[in-house]
Formats: structure tokens, sequence, C-alpha cells
């Protein structure tokens, strides 16, 4: 039997982090998803090609997502034969945080409504496409769920995440000093300790 942990990026992340996971998931075999897919909608036409292209003879999937990666996964996958998904730092409702990064920048819901996309001093594109694709297209998730959330994640509240991980039934591990980005020495280990755990 061929069990195969696929590994899904976040913005600016790439494909070969999977490799960091192929040290510490033996007896997997691990694939990163090497994806272009800026948009839910593009994700829901490329996410499923990929996904059967990696892991279509694989007897059972672990999908690992961080981030947008989760999102955008959630958005593309829910139909496809995954054993369970651990998450990390996912982005679980689009629509507030396109909302807070409104406020953020100072635009109100016409303006981007008249506008259509509105750049932002710290680096995001804020789209009325977008904010009316993820009201119109409400995230459905089924696959049982592992989730790691930082609670000094500057992007998503515990609140955010712990209404999500309670209407989809999903553990919710919480580290204290984990940021939305696991990337210090202390928040890696414990993030490949919860990935051990939970494979």
């Amino acid at each position: 039997m061929k069990k195969a942990i696929l590994y899904i990026h976040g913005k600016d992340g790439n494909a070969d982090e999977a490799e960091h996971y192929k040290v510490i998931c033996r007896g997997y075999a691990v694939f990163g998803m090497d994806y272009c897919s800026k948009t839910p909608w593009k994700a829901k036409e490329e996410f499923p090609i990929l996904f059967d292209k990696l892991c279509g003879k694989c007897d059972s999937v672990i999908l690992a997502a961080n981030s947008i990666g989760a999102f955008l996964a959630m958005n593309a996958l829910q139909n496809k034969n995954i054993e369970k998904a651990l998450f990390i730092s996912p982005i679980v409702n689009m629509e507030k945080l396109i909302g807070d990064m409104m406020v953020w920048a100072n635009i109100t819901e016409a303006e981007l409504c008249d506008r259509k996309e509105i750049p932002t001093q710290f680096g995001e594109t804020l789209s009325w496409e977008y904010l009316c694709y993820v009201r119109e297209n409400p995230i459905d998730w089924k696959i049982p769920t592992n989730i790691l959330f930082g609670a000094k994640d500057n992007l998503i509240s515990y609140s955010t995440i712990s209404t999500f991980a309670d209407k989809i039934g999903a553990a919710l591990t919480i580290m204290e000093n984990g940021e939305h980005w696991f990337h210090t020495n202390e928040q890696i280990e414990f993030l490949d300790n919860w990935i051990r755990h939970n494979i």
C-alpha cells in the first residue's frame, strides 16, 4: 500500500518545502505541489489535475497545507480521496481576511466595487471579484482535519480559527509562541512534532 503526503505551500512558498517533510515522515511518499493558481477559481481547475498526477495511484493520501495553500485546497480538493488533512496556519475565512485588509488600507466596500482592484501599501491587491467569489462559494470541507495555529498569528484571530475548527470538527493545536509563519527553531520543532504525532 503506497501512502503519500501531499504538501501545498502558502504565498511566496514553493514545492521544494516538501523536502523538509520527507525527513520527518518516514514510510510516506512526500510530494510538493508546484502550482500557479493565485485564486480559488483557478485552483479549482489546476489542483485536481495536479492531485491526480502526483497521488492518483496512492492508496492513502494525507494533505498537508500551509496558509493560503490550505484555503485553495479546501476550495479545490474536497471531493478527492484524502484520508486526512493537516493544516498549518490555514486561512479559513477569506471574506473576513479581505474585510480586515480593507480596514487596514482604509478602503470601503463601495470603493472596491467601483475600482475592482486596489493595490495596498502592505503588498496585497484587493479584488472585488475575489471578495464576491468567496461570498458566493463558501467552504464545504468534510475531510477529517487537524489544525496547527500560532497564538501570535497576525493574520488570523483565535476566534476565527476556533469557530472554523468547531464547525468542521477539527482538532485544534495552539502554539503559544507560534506565528502565522512557523520559522524559528522552536516553532519548527513544534511543527515537526505535531506532524509526526498526526500522521
